[in-house]
């Protein structure tokens, strides 16, 4: 049961223990002196080609005499996509963002998205007209997991389940707990509800769940170079959608974890939300899209390799509308197809995953749903 609940709970954020913010600020540049130092002189010249963003170019096709309700136009064009050395030494772990270099330029035709993730009411009407139901609320098959026992197959989601006390951050599965009955209806189990909560984003959905919607609503999931250049917001270089500051004049601009983690009561919810927020509570990004940081994680349409990039810059040109790889390449489960989710959620914390920053990239288990886990489409 142990391993089952590991399959299904894995969602795909890795253990990581960053600096905090400030000190980065302070050190950064001796950070990279150092890690310089240890490399050869055809090493610094590599990864001086690889940690370079290019100027983000942008098409000039607005279509500003259409609309899409609640949605926008992202103009696509020419960028720089990936993550740099300046994030790696965000993290004391060192590799933790290895798949997401190096550097390299991609194009993206232009989309229309959704201004926010897709919210519990956008869902139930999906529901509503469709009957669909969700992963977490099927009951598992016994051919899915040969030799559990089928008094142990019940029907369920992963929930964030804070610690009574400081634990050391080396074993999610102490916060992490596979509860019965919890799906999107029901996202902490059998005792939580949505009322009131409309305009929530909608979680505890899987990739299947999240295309079925979309194929209903006549849109579908981004690709995760949709994802990045329109999380970018026409920036170039940025740390966050937002700008390359944490804090700019000392105000958060996403819902992310403040406080001692993963200890009960201890997200102070100094940017204003303790949990899960609203869609929407944050100013927009260049695009005029919310919450592309932090809230929930946000599943895309491609497999999750963590060689890709890798793979894509061997070729040294542009790529052009990157679909991802054609199966899904992790190997520390070899075993298990993955999906990239992108985004972060209101669980990063500096004390562990920083994964809101906008270059950086999450995986989850196809199959998999969580209570941080959401989408928005495209068209």
């Amino acid at each position: 049961m142990k391993e089952r609940k590991r399959k299904i709970i894995k969602i795909g954020f890795i253990i990581i223990i960053p600096l905090v913010g400030l000190l980065y600020l302070l050190t950064n540049s001796n950070l990279l002196k150092e890690e310089v130092k240890k490399l050869t002189n055809n090493e610094i010249k590599e990864l001086k080609e690889e940690e370079k963003f290019e100027i983000t170019v942008e098409n000039k096709n607005r279509k500003t005499d259409q609309k899409r309700e609640g949605m926008v136009w992202v103009p696509g064009g020419e960028f720089s996509m990936g993550s740099n050395i300046n994030d790696e030494s965000l993290c004391t772990i060192k590799g933790v963002t290895n798949d997401a270099r190096p550097i390299h330029r991609v194009y993206v035709d232009g989309f229309w998205m959704d201004k926010t993730e897709v919210t519990n009411k956008e869902f139930a009407k999906f529901i509503n007209a469709t009957k669909y139901i969700t992963v977490a609320e099927r009951k598992p098959l016994q051919e899915e997991f040969p030799g559990v026992p089928l008094s142990q197959l019940i029907a369920g989601s992963g929930v964030f389940t804070p610690t009574k006390s400081k634990v050391k951050l080396d074993d999610y599965l102490q916060w992490w707990k596979y509860v019965e009955g919890a799906n999107w209806r029901h996202p902490m189990g059998y005792n939580s509800n949505l009322i009131g909560k409309d305009n929530y984003p909608v979680v505890q959905i899987s990739f299947e769940d999240a295309v079925a919607y979309a194929k209903w609503a006549g849109k579908r999931l981004p690709t995760e170079a949709e994802w990045e250049f329109a999380a970018r917001g026409g920036k170039t270089a940025s740390t966050y959608t937002w700008g390359s500051i944490l804090k700019p004049q000392g105000k958060f601009q996403a819902n992310i974890y403040q406080g001692q983690f993963p200890v009960e009561k201890g997200d102070t919810g100094e940017d204003g939300f303790v949990g899960i927020a609203p869609v929407g509570q944050y100013e927009p990004n260049g695009y005029g899209l919310y919450d592309m940081a932090g809230n929930v994680w946000e599943l895309v349409s491609d497999w999750y390799d963590e060689n890709y990039y890798s793979q894509l810059a061997q070729n040294y040109r542009v790529s052009s509308n990157p679909q991802g790889p054609e199966i899904s390449n992790y190997i520390n489960e070899p075993n298990s197809l993955q999906k990239v989710h992108r985004g972060g959620s209101f669980l990063c914390t500096d004390e562990y995953c920083t994964r809101y920053m906008v270059g950086t990239r999450g995986h989850g288990e196809i199959k998999s749903s969580a209570n941080h886990i959401g989408f928005r489409c495209v068209e």
